[in-house]
């Protein structure tokens, strides 16, 4: 059975399959829905309302990340009507949240989205709503931080902690105005089940989550660098951000371009502090014979370890030799420690920390 058919998008002929949404065609077409809840890796809910649109045939508009398409279906993202509506809805939402206020972050997990929009809108002039919701000020955890007058309860944090990460630590609690992001019996995070992942905050269009230990406000001068995590074998993407000579804060790339999908655990994305630790090598030690360790080039120091091998294999034979691997390196490295056992040394004695 063929899936694959064709759909209108403002008058532009766009390639559609079955299952998918009408912003998933929009984007692959490069066409511009805007969107707040939307996260490629949560189920949609259309609970923001950004991404209306017009269907043929329906009197009402339809949220485009959960309105799935149909052959031949006619859709229009641009007309006054749509206009009308996003800039009533965000002026609505502008009135609640203080997205004009240049002291909030802008480049924290996908920056203030919500800001970007009112700013690219005509928005309408209304009193200021005063909506107390209930914050988290005295979680101790050592990452996240949580503004709720930032939050426009989109609810992808709580998603995304159920979806993908299945530890529902945190969830939407109490009601209408007073509707805010919560946990169990109001705890810290590290009284939950909460594992510090650090994807509320990636996936937060609105800045309401923020790491604690980066900067609220990133320099403009401040590089952005592709790595992969060290921590273990996996080998995730990341993205490091420099000033100067120092990692200040580590992010996930974009879901869908790295085979992490933008996801991170905690180690990942929080624990770069070893990088400029006063205590990391940063040159080989080779010890010399008064026994105290001194420093050597990378090609003095491979040679030490080479001729103490070969000394061993010499003396003792190549079974008094072992080699362990480590789960933190590549399969591509791990492969050339058994070839270095089995290949130059001749044992088998070759295991990997993991298999343990």
């Amino acid at each position: 059975m063929n899936n694959e058919f064709t759909i209108s998008i403002n008058g532009q002929e766009c390639v559609a399959y079955q299952g998918e949404t009408v912003v998933d065609v929009a984007r692959r077409a490069e066409i511009d829905i805007p969107t707040l809840c939307h996260d490629t890796r949560l189920e949609p809910v259309g609970a923001c309302r950004v991404c209306l649109v017009e269907v043929e045939g329906e009197r009402r508009m339809q949220p485009g990340c959960a309105w799935q398409v149909k052959p031949d279906m006619k859709v229009v993202t641009e007309s006054d009507r749509i206009s009308k509506h996003q800039s009533v809805l965000y002026s609505l939402y502008a009135s609640d949240h203080r997205v004009d206020d240049e002291a909030l972050p802008v480049e924290t997990g996908n920056g203030n989205q919500l800001r970007q929009l009112c700013a690219e809108t005509d928005l309408i002039p209304l009193e200021p709503v005063s909506a107390e919701r209930v914050g988290r000020p005295d979680d101790v955890n050592p990452y996240i931080a949580f503004d709720p007058e930032l939050c426009i309860l989109c609810a992808r944090c709580t998603r995304y902690c159920d979806e993908v990460e299945a530890v529902n630590a945190i969830t939407l609690a109490f009601r209408g105005s007073e509707t805010t992001i919560s946990t169990a019996g109001e705890r810290g995070l590290l009284d939950t089940t909460c594992e510090l992942c650090g994807g509320c905050i990636d996936t937060c269009p609105t800045g309401a989550l923020i790491e604690k230990k980066a900067p609220v406000l990133m320099p403009a001068d401040t590089d952005k660098v592709r790595s992969t995590c060290n921590f273990c074998g996996v080998g995730c993407q990341l993205d490091l951000h420099v000033l100067g000579d120092r990692v200040v804060k580590v992010t996930s790339p974009p879901p869908g371009e790295t085979m992490n999908d933008g996801n991170l655990c905690v180690k990942g994305r929080f624990a770069y502090d070893f990088i400029h630790h006063q205590d990391r090598l940063t040159e080989p030690l080779i010890r010399g014979e008064d026994g105290v360790l001194h420093p050597a080039t990378w090609e003095e120091a491979l040679q030490a370890a080479a001729n103490g091998l070969k000394r061993v294999s010499e003396k003792h034979g190549a079974d008094s030799l072992g080699f362990v691997s480590s789960s933190r390196c590549t399969g591509e490295e791990n492969y050339l420690m058994q070839k270095l056992s089995r290949a130059a040394f001749g044992t088998n004695n070759i295991h990997q920390c993991a298999a343990t």
